[in-house]
């Protein structure tokens, strides 16, 4: 028989409820403990690690002083947040169980009960404490990568005007709380600023939790971004509490969870699906577009409402053939990433710089860092020359091309014919490319029969 990996520990006073217990649970996970004196909890909390405990509603209050109520729940919930607490319960206690679950604990098992609704129970709890501690280590990890990269703008690098703009921005918005749409082409950075951003906010010290619609499936983008109570997953924006929710490619949320969306971001509440039971929700969204503000409202893009309504601040992030500048700082930086990382010394020759500036990157700083990767790796040599940067060459010279016509409609369709192709058919990248939107770019094409 298959055993989650679930440590139990099932605290009563009863031995025969503790035998119970056993018998229906410890086959079906990996450690089962039991405890019937309340003294020995602590020194048991403090050696060992429990997902779930089962605590008998009489011990949750025993002992109680004064006005404190429920001091060994507290106390158990203070050892350990991710422990989660279900408490065993005769019919009669339901009211206080009710109480004990407003201070902490999760859920309850009536006495006299059924095994198989006991088990599901249980194995539910050990999977919520499984997702409370990734949540837990993807903080404590976060918080570890910003002690190490703790450096102003060590992600975001540049000194071209463009760029101090963009870190200008960075500093007002930071500490504004305000949502945050990011615009650029691929390969800009997108996900760095908005990192940046949130590590330099209040909610700093919580998860940054990423989620790239590119990558999932229209029918799997609701039950990944809102959770599903029937399986107890806590979804995207659950995750994000306190923190940040950053969704790569906006544009791709479907409509019918774009008024969801806003809905939660305006009330702060929010249900997983087959859940009727809100929750309080409190997160900054930050955005990706390939698509600028203007143009989102301009032709009614479907994601114009949720973007005007929430009233995003715009930062545009420059390509960087347009900061060409920053490209020797750049190339100074992954360069001794790559040597510490790979031991070698790597230097450019200025033949190999002037190589790097001439050429146009149409993936960006991405790109850049592949490109010295490879050169970095594959050279014996301290100084990389020429020759080891095999760079594409564009279709046509974009500064260099003839003019063989002077009809301005023959020219405006070679160009759009042009940025069509460089972008793989992309209508949105080349419309930004064009300076175009996309509604004006659609109408060319099919007055030019592209």
């Amino acid at each position: 028989m298959h055993k989650q990996k679930g440590h139990i520990l099932a605290i009563d006073r009863n031995e025969d409820v503790l035998f119970a217990l056993k018998v229906v649970l410890q086959a079906h996970v990996e450690i089962f403990k039991t405890e019937s004196n309340l003294i020995n909890i602590e020194a048991l909390l403090n050696s060992e690690t429990f997902d779930v405990i089962l605590l008998d509603i009489n011990l949750c209050s025993d002992l109680t002083k004064g006005n404190e109520r429920f001091p060994y729940l507290k106390k158990i919930l203070q050892l350990d947040p991710t422990i989660v607490v279900l408490l065993i319960t005769p019919y009669a206690d339901i009211k206080k169980s009710m109480l004990c679950v407003d201070a902490g604990a999760k859920d309850f098992i009536l006495k006299p009960w059924q095994n198989e609704k006991v088990l599901a129970t249980v194995l539910s709890a050990v999977e919520l404490s499984r997702l409370r501690n990734e949540v837990r280590d993807l903080k404590e990890k976060q918080q570890g990568l910003y002690r190490l990269i703790d450096k102003p703008f060590s992600e975001l690098i540049g000194e071209s005007k463009a760029m101090q703009n963009v870190i200008s921005t960075i500093d007002e918005v930071a500490l504004s709380d305000e949502h945050v749409l990011v615009v650029g082409e691929n390969g800009t950075g997108k996900e760095l600023l908005a990192r940046t951003i949130h590590k330099k906010s209040t909610r700093k010290n919580e998860a940054f939790v990423y989620i790239n619609l590119n990558t999932i499936s229209p029918d799997q983008v609701e039950d990944e971004l809102f959770g599903h109570a029937k399986v107890d997953k806590p979804g995207r924006i659950e995750l994000a509490d306190k923190g940040t929710l950053f969704i790569d490619e906006i544009n791709k949320l479907p409509a019918p969870l774009q008024g969801k969306l806003l809905s939660i971001l305006q009330f702060g509440q929010s249900a997983r699906l087959a859940n009727n039971k809100p929750k309080y929700i409190d997160i900054r969204l930050m955005c990706t577009s390939s698509i600028p503000l203007k143009d989102i409202a301009k032709n009614k893009e479907p994601v114009s409402n949720l973007i005007n309504q929430l009233n995003f601040v715009e930062i545009v992030l420059p390509p960087l053939r347009q900061r060409i500048e920053d490209l020797p700082l750049l190339a100074d930086y992954f360069l001794n990433i790559f040597s510490r990382k790979y031991k070698k010394v790597a230097k450019l020759s200025k033949g190999a710089l002037n190589k790097l500036l001439k050429y146009r990157w149409p993936d960006n700083v991405h790109e850049l860092r592949l490109v010295l990767q490879k050169a970095v790796i594959f050279s014996e040599n301290q100084i990389l020359s020429e020759d080891h940067f095999q760079l594409s060459p564009p279709s046509s010279s974009e500064d260099n091309f003839e003019i063989n016509t002077s009809n301005l409609e023959d020219l405006e369709r070679y160009m759009i014919e042009k940025v069509l192709h460089q972008n793989q058919g992309n209508i949105s990248k080349a419309a930004v490319q064009l300076g175009l939107t996309r509604t004006s770019l659609y109408r060319r094409i099919e007055k030019y029969g592209l």
